[in-house]
């Protein structure tokens, strides 16, 4: 076995000891992964990530375990295949090579044409970079418990029969699932919340941290829209969905979105007059904010370049509670903390680590066919059901059921690209969180913001910049930028048969692509005025800005192929309107064609509004259960 493929405990996986034996025939792909990680590791060595690396290995390889299903296969024949590659071209295994010459076969596939080859080092690099600045001693955190009512639910589950019957059945409890069961309960209807993934008491592990990927995202955090520009995209998966892990910042809907909506999709009842009293009571509801006191650093150097600039810049507001105004980084006001607790409150029955695997009409009614705890089937009975599973696993559902019309069509995201900035000032703390300001000077077509910068998120923004990690050991003085794009682009979202996880795809145009590259020009000239001393583009083939006058050296159109795209906000996929031609659901969330059957979750949204979509979902969401309440 050759230095640094070293052998890993069997019982261990991720970074904390539970069990995931390795099976006898993957010994193979084991000792593979392991020296890819210590490869790649040691190239970060000398800043406190010094070797062994097993407690690394067992996070890839299990991060590995958890890519969408109809990846896995294809991932560990592709990894393989490299290790065997290194046998045909000088008669040894990757993994039996000696360091350098293992350093110089990564390099070559990092530098290929090949875009399956760059591909398979960015996925090793990124899970390796992100376990290993993540390495630390974990916090003891101080966790919340939710009423009595919502621990019980769960020691009820081993005893649920294989049927369950209720007036309304919702799926997926983020917030549109969330509002929509609650404000249901507290009218007196019998109510089901089935959501997929497990329940975390809110505060179990620390924010935008290692834990809270493995923990509440969808594969953990491995999900990707496919396309020539692969874009990286989130998705909750545990009680209380998105609103768990995003930064909870707000928005209400720009007007001339809703002029669009109701002009092409022919949406009724939509105007900002008709919205407010919903915008008001969510407002109200989730404690929607601004700060206390000063802005993180980090987002005042936004606010700063931007002013300098003559550009529009502003705080945008939080669902974030204060008690202390001067001393207290408030508390988010997520789903786990507010509507579901009220749901439980008023009679509703949550039910979570249940997937629903498809819908069935029975005569008046619907069957939700499910699995509880992946191996108890279960089926739900009832009048009327809501599907709130968010714009991927929504139309994946309806799918899988037979339900297709304009469904999966037409997904819309916000592609947004990043830099990483170093100013000669520290901007940056450990307990930071996402700043508050953003630039809407050319909005909606651009948007610029600050993002998440612990260490292993900046280290991920050096991934193409190797020669510069040195400069994480400053790491107080950089944070991490993007600019985000409104963009043309559409995705279809797929079921696959035989498989879990849904296909999808999304293809970026060339305006979209010209859109990116001028909002990383326009970013850089804004950070450079801020004060910032160098700059990083998040993106392959680009250098790093020493000042203002390299960003003539960007591209003016990123390459077809661009790494390093991502998103957080995903919509459109079942749109909603009048017009049957293009709409999935009717103006007020019911599908097309079908009786009692409702979604309420970001894929109605006709388009890409330009801002967090979360405020939008909500007042709709809220608009639309009143209307259902009301004829009875």
């Amino acid at each position: 076995m050759a230095p640094g493929s070293e052998q890993v405990p069997l019982n261990a996986v991720g970074l904390g000891g539970d069990s995931s034996p390795i099976e006898p025939g993957n010994f193979w792909l084991h000792d593979t992964v392991s020296a890819l990680v210590y490869s790649i590791a040691r190239s970060h060595a000398g800043r406190n990530h010094n070797p062994p690396y097993n407690d690394l290995t067992r996070f890839v390889l299990c991060q590995q375990s958890q890519l969408p299903d109809f990846l896995q296969a294809p991932m560990r024949m592709l990894t393989l295949g490299f290790d065997l590659l290194g046998y045909l071209q000088t008669g040894g295994f990757f993994h039996t090579r000696a360091e350098q010459s293992r350093a110089r076969m990564i390099t070559s596939w990092k530098r290929s044409r090949r875009s399956f080859q760059r591909d398979l080092l960015r996925y090793y690099e990124s899970l390796t970079t992100v376990g290993l600045y993540s390495r630390q001693p974990r916090a003891i955190l101080q966790t919340e418990r939710l009423p009595l009512s919502a621990r019980s639910e769960e020691l009820k589950q081993s005893k649920l029969e294989s049927l369950l019957r209720c007036e309304i059945a919702v799926i997926g409890s983020g917030p549109g699932g969330s509002i929509t069961a609650c404000l249901l309960a507290e009218a007196g209807r019998d109510v089901v919340l089935l959501e997929e993934g497990s329940f975390h008491a809110p505060g179990s592990c620390a924010p935008f941290s290692l834990d809270e990927m493995v923990e509440k995202y969808r594969n953990g955090g491995q999900t990707v829209a496919l396309g020539k520009s692969k874009i990286a995209y989130v998705e909750g998966r545990c009680v209380g969905g998105g609103s768990e892990i995003n930064s909870g910042l707000y928005h209400r809907t720009p007007p001339e979105t809703l002029d669009l909506w109701r002009t092409q999709f022919r949406v009724d009842g939509l105007t900002d007059t008709e919205l407010l009293p919903h915008y008001e009571a969510n407002e109200r509801d989730l404690s929607v904010s601004f700060l206390p006191s000063v802005a993180p650093a980090a987002s005042l150097k936004l606010h700063e370049g931007a002013t300098r600039l003559g550009w529009k810049s502003l705080e945008v507001p939080r669902w974030v509670s204060y008690k202390d105004s001067l001393n207290d980084s408030g508390t988010r006001q997520s789903m786990s903390r507010t509507f579901i607790p009220r749901f439980l409150k008023a009679g509703g029955r949550l039910l979570p680590s249940t997937r629903v695997l498809r819908l069935g009409k029975d005569g008046a009614k619907w069957t939700l066919h499910a699995r509880h705890s992946q191996d108890r089937r279960l089926q739900i009975e009832a009048e009327a059901v809501f599907v709130c599973a968010g714009a991927i696993q929504t139309p994946a559902l309806l799918r899988r059921s037979g339900i297709t019309r304009n469904i999966g069509n037409s997904l819309q995201l916000h592609p947004t690209i990043k830099v990483a900035a170093r100013f000669a000032e520290s901007v940056n703390a450990k307990d930071m969180g996402v700043p508050v300001h953003q630039v809407k000077e050319f909005a909606p077509r651009l948007t610029f913001g600050c993002s998440v910068s612990t260490p292993p998120y900046l280290a991920l923004s050096l991934l193409d910049h190797p020669k510069s990690l040195s400069a994480l050991d400053e790491w107080p003085k950089m944070a991490n930028y993007y600019a985000m794009i409104t963009g043309e682009g559409r995705g279809t979202v797929r079921a696959i048969p035989g498989f879990r996880d849904p296909l999808v795809r999304y293809r970026l145009t060339e305006n979209d692509r010209r859109a990116l590259a001028d909002g990383m020009s326009k970013l850089s000239a804004l950070l450079f005025e801020a004060g910032a001393k160098m700059i990083w583009p998040v993106t392959t083939e680009t250098e790093p800005l020493h000042h203002a006058d390299d960003i003539k050296n960007l591209p003016t159109v990123l390459p077809k192929d661009a790494s390093g795209l991502m998103t957080i906000h995903l919509f459109s996929s079942c749109p909603m309107g009048e017009d049957q031609t293009r709409s999935a659901v009717d103006s007020f969330g019911q599908v097309q064609g079908f009786k009692n059957l409702f979604v309420a979750d970001a894929s109605i949204l006709c388009s890409a509004p330009g801002v967090n979509p979360q405020g939008t979902l909500m007042a709709i969401t809220r608009r639309n259960v009143m209307r259902f309440l009301k004829r009875g």
